[in-house]
């Protein structure tokens, strides 16, 4: 799995004109579903993002966590981050796992964010979503999960 990790101010993600999710100071996360990816990536990139030490201190250094800060994390599926343009200028979408897969391991990506006491909002899996945010920073940062623990793809 492939993760964009933003630090925001704000975030939200409107579908049909409806707003489907939205978070006051937090993260936003974009989250890529890949082909061989599977439920072992769950806990430590989950984990990774809950204790990711980006957020500021009394002494303005980098040092809290969205715990501690009392954020929430927005999550939004986003099959593009595993785009192969190895040939030429169009993305081929190859490496992405198929519709089926990435939903469901999508939302037990959801599932273990909220059991590991982070409150989650999200898009809609497979919508045309309209993001909107205010980067804080701006802090993003770029997560994979053959990196951190779980699955090894080959």
């Amino acid at each position: 799995m492939k993760a964009v990790v933003q630090r925001v101010r704000d975030a939200r993600v409107v579908v049909d004109g409806s707003v489907v999710g939205a978070i006051e100071h937090g993260l936003l996360v974009y989250l890529g579903v890949e082909k061989g990816d599977d439920e072992s990536s769950l806990e430590p990139l989950a984990g990774k993002i809950r204790r990711l030490r980006i957020f500021s201190d009394a002494n303005e250094k980098m040092n809290l966590s969205v715990q501690d800060i009392g954020g929430k994390v927005l999550v939004v599926s986003q099959f593009t981050l595993c785009a192969d343009l190895h040939k030429g200028n169009r993305p081929s979408w190859d490496p992405a796992a198929p519709p089926d897969v990435a939903e469901r391991l999508y939302e037990a990506f959801l599932d273990e964010l909220r059991r590991q006491g982070v409150p989650v909002e999200h898009g809609t899996f497979g919508a045309h979503m309209h993001v909107t945010y205010e980067n804080d920073g701006p802090v993003t940062i770029l997560l994979d999960s053959s990196t951190i623990g779980g699955s090894v793809k080959h």
